[in-house]
């Protein structure tokens, strides 16, 4: 008999050892999902910001981040021309 409860008692304690690894995970991903959102609104925020930045300074050519102004009002000229030439080929 003392040769089967080693064997209980082992397998309870790979059980129990299981089972904290389980809940530990589970609690880091829990722990990552929240972080997850977090970091989406401190996105979205910074996104607002950008956006309220261009409006405010769209036409200042000594405007703060200067090159980055340029650069997003370049990408919106080709988003334009591009959009142009889809309705181009769609006979728009």
């Amino acid at each position: 008999m003392d040769f089967i409860e080693k064997i209980g008692d082992t397998i309870t304690a790979n059980g129990k050892k299981a089972a904290d690894k389980a809940k530990e995970l589970a609690e880091i991903a829990n722990l990552k999902s929240q972080i997850a959102s977090c970091e989406e609104v401190i996105k979205k925020n910074y996104m607002e910001i950008g956006k309220l930045f261009m409006e405010q300074y769209k036409d200042a050519e000594d405007a703060p981040f200067e090159k980055q102004r340029k650069a997003i009002l370049n990408a919106q000229a080709g988003v334009d021309d591009l959009q142009a030439k889809i309705r181009e080929i769609k006979g728009l």
